[in-house]
């Protein structure tokens, strides 16, 4: 899937502290969310539907990807 990432509004979680290790969300047009590396904003970007990022961050909050 070809999107246009030129005008994404990136935002880094309020709980990063500021690091350079994160990643960066962009909601984009059509319901799809925009992630990416903060290290390399120029870089790839991956794109889920909401759906997906729905079950990403469900999961997550969750505990449910906890490597135990």
């Amino acid at each position: 899937m070809n999107v246009d990432l030129s005008e994404a509004k990136w935002f880094k979680s309020r709980r990063s502290g500021g690091t350079k290790e994160c990643v960066e969300v962009a909601f984009l047009g059509g319901g799809r969310v925009g992630v990416r590396d903060s290290k390399n904003p120029t870089g790839p970007a991956l794109v889920f539907t909401a759906a997906e990022w729905d079950t990403f961050t469900g999961s997550t909050s969750g505990g449910r990807s906890d490597r135990s």
